[in-house]
């Protein structure tokens, strides 16, 4: 391809997405949210609650994935499976403060401080972020509504790959950040002396061993026994991961997604994250597939390849064909928003869709 192409194109190859790109994180948000609840008291591990496939707040009926919904679901499902009812009612009994106070130490909203320049800091939503962002007073209101998309990862959320990846690794770390690199070391040109870049903890998160351990439990249920079950089946090691789809386009009251009717830029995004050896983890990763549709189907399969290559030394073939590009609208409808276009003040998602969340 030549660089016009390149440079014009409405796919924008040229973007550093791992370090430029904002996405809603989806359902890989909700495992800080169990760990938010365990750690402020909000939640038991044993609490349950009884998903019809809906959550009713105010006159607004916020849907699950699964239609008919997950029946009884306590927290180790609620992962497992990827509830949404159970994370609408949590974010709704944490509040926005406790929610936005408790997930920005894992970084989210935040420059990981990678030793490359150009990193965006994403969105981490609250009412002092929406005070900041809009100049007319009548949209600067945080409204009730708004808090319950949060809990699934979607509405204002808005995070680069980098941050995802970063959060997942403190996770795993059981709250010990580390400065991420890309430098492995420096040599000296004229007497070959290298330094090398040690990592260093930039700060740790107290958390409860057990509370860690309760999510961490349930993130390999996922891979076991969960959405990320089929990628994962036979893997010559325990891993533990969250599948995650992310919702581009925002759907009116009524309205059902459906991928075969939907243009490709404004298909739902496929997320995972995942950290491997669950019980002494070597390798964290985030891996996000714009406009793939579920996280189980498109991400996870991914993450299975790169963690065997990874631990076990397995290769896997690359494709032959480039990929073709994608079909567009001369009129796109309104997304909700094109979040993988980077921008230093990027235009907040629409709050939504309230009625219609994104699943797994």
């Amino acid at each position: 391809a030549n660089w016009d192409a390149l440079n014009n194109s409405p796919d924008k190859p040229l973007n550093n997405r791992a370090l430029t790109g904002l996405y809603p994180p989806g359902s890989t948000f909700k495992p800080y949210m169990a760990l938010a609840a365990l750690e402020l008291g909000t939640r038991t591990p044993s609490q349950t609650i009884f998903d019809p496939g809906y959550f009713v707040f105010g006159n607004n009926r916020f849907r699950d994935a699964t239609a008919g919904g997950h029946g009884v679901v306590d927290m180790y499902k609620s992962i497992v499976v990827s509830c949404d009812t159970y994370y609408y009612m949590l974010a709704n009994d944490l509040g926005i403060d406790n929610i936005a106070r408790f997930i920005g130490q894992f970084g989210f909203g935040a420059r990981t401080g990678i030793d490359v320049e150009g990193e965006f800091v994403g969105v981490l939503p609250s009412p002092e972020w929406k005070v900041k962002r809009f100049k007319n007073p009548a949209q600067q209101r945080w409204f009730p509504g708004e808090t319950i998309s949060v809990g699934i990862g979607q509405g204002y959320n808005s995070y680069t790959p980098l941050q995802l990846a970063h959060a997942v690794a403190t996770l795993a770390n059981d709250g010990v950040m580390f400065r991420p690199h890309l430098v492995d070391y420096i040599e000296n040109p004229i007497t070959g002396e290298r330094t090398h870049v040690e990592p260093e903890a930039s700060k740790t998160i107290a958390l409860k061993a057990r509370n860690l351990e309760i999510v961490k439990h349930a993130m390999v249920g996922v891979n076991k026994e969960g959405t990320g079950r089929g990628a994962f089946a036979g893997a010559g090691y325990v891993s533990a991961g969250k599948t995650g789809t992310a919702q581009v386009v925002a759907l009116s009251k009524n309205e059902k997604y459906s991928e075969a009717t939907v243009l490709e830029h404004l298909r739902d995004h496929a997320l995972f994250i995942a950290f491997a050896p669950a019980e002494n983890p070597r390798i964290a990763l985030a891996v996000l597939v714009e406009n793939a549709g579920f996280g189980a189907r498109a991400a996870a399969p991914i993450a299975r390849k790169v963690l065997d290559y990874y631990l076990l030394g397995k290769r896997v073939d690359q494709p032959t064909q480039p990929p073709q590009p994608r079909k567009r609208a001369d009129k796109p409808a309104e997304p909700a928003p094109l979040l993988g276009e980077p921008t230093d003040e990027p235009a907040p998602p629409a709050p939504a869709p309230v009625e219609d969340e994104a699943n797994d």
